[in-house]
């Protein structure tokens, strides 16, 4: 499997956003887990797939990839991010340190996340859409090129932690000699000090700016779930990776449509004589409005499921439906001529027309419908 981004995705060095994009969909598509159940090749292919985008569409994070390779990203290597060496990595990656009190070099800290919502209406959360939001967070500074230092100019080693960023300190107690380690105040636990801070951002490495994003909202996503988009947070001081930032979505309700997970509810009153003769009435969907047929004889509460017009499933597997339920109303005061009608309806069908009767024929009809 090839290694370098660029040829993973199939595209140039040169290539746009847009190119990208469609390259890591057209590829992505083929090797979907959803579509290879236990192929592990697949799987690790469409990693491999995810690490190269989310590099390669980051401006900041494919800048740093064609200066220093995969090593110089987030990410790592494209084949699921930084790998494990020696066993006091893996120690310090599970407990905060290795079991010998050690601890790796020190550099920058990672940049703060930040959160955002989105509002779309039903139709957008059912189908996906792309939505642009506007972000004001820290950004890499121009002038410095985010490493905080004077253009010209460089870090340097911390005097007083000798570049590992922590101090240690000997303690001796009753069971001996104990040994603390903590942050370094010197150089703020990076490593390196600035002896000339970039006059922009005043050593920092970042500022505040204000800027617009593309969030690609999936089809099927419901209300109070959240995106991620690695590495669009804040950035980090001094050049350490940035931080993420997570969209929460908003669906603002349908008048006419009530969402139930993957399916819609609509809910219609019709006339009494309509659920008794049948006819052919019109609901809203989400492709428009659409022509039903209502059986004669339709009793209360009945309802009618319209196969695939719900919302598409957030894994791309099909789709909900959409529930026609149905109320039948009962006219509460009627005209001399229309309970003359009544009656002789229910006179031809042999039925009590005693309005105050229990068992009449009106008392019945309201019964039925309540």
């Amino acid at each position: 499997m090839p290694t370098d981004y660029y040829e993973l995705l199939g595209v140039d060095r040169n290539a746009g956003d847009d190119e990208i994009k469609r390259a890591f969909r057209k590829a992505a598509r083929e090797c979907h887990p959803d579509f290879h159940p236990g192929d592990a090749e697949a799987e690790a292919r469409f990693k491999a797939l995810s690490v190269a985008y989310e590099t390669l569409s980051d401006p900041e994070r494919r800048r740093r990839y064609d200066v220093f390779g995969p090593e110089g990203t987030p990410n790592g290597p494209a084949g699921g991010g930084p790998g494990f060496g020696a066993f006091g990595d893996i120690f310090d990656a599970f407990f905060g340190g290795d079991p010998f009190g050690t601890r790796r070099g020190g550099g920058p800290p990672r940049g703060e996340d930040a959160e955002t919502i989105v509002e779309l209406t039903l139709h957008e959360a059912a189908f996906g859409t792309t939505e642009t939001i506007d972000v004001d967070l820290p950004g890499p500074c121009d002038r410095c090129g985010g490493s905080g230092c004077e253009p010209g100019t460089h870090p340097e080693r911390c005097a007083e932690c000798g570049g590992s960023g922590e101090v240690r300190q000997v303690r001796r107690t009753v069971l001996g000699q104990m040994v603390t380690a903590g942050p370094c105040f010197a150089c703020g636990a990076t490593g390196s000090t600035i002896p000339n801070p970039c006059t922009e951002c005043r050593g920092e490495g970042r500022v505040r700016t204000a800027r617009s994003l593309d969030v690609e909202v999936p089809a099927g996503i419901d209300d109070g779930q959240r995106l991620r988009l690695t590495g669009r947070g804040a950035a980090a001081p001094r050049g350490g990776p940035p931080g993420d930032l997570f969209v929460t979505v908003r669906v603002a309700p349908d008048p006419d449509l009530v969402r139930d997970g993957r399916d819609l509810v609509h809910s219609r009153r019709l006339p009494m004589t309509t659920a008794a003769l049948g006819a052919t009435i019109t609901v809203p969907t989400l492709e428009g409005p659409e022509e039903v047929e209502i059986p004669a004889g339709t009793q209360p509460g009945e309802v009618i499921r319209l196969k695939g017009r719900g919302v598409p499933s957030l894994r791309g597997r099909g789709r909900g439906d959409l529930l026609v339920h149905l109320e039948v109303v009962v006219p509460s005061r009627l005209t001399d001529e229309e309970a003359d009608l009544l009656r002789r309806f229910a006179e031809a069908h042999g039925d009590d027309v005693g309005a105050e009767h229990e068992g009449g024929f009106f008392h019945r009809i309201r019964s039925a419908f309540q």
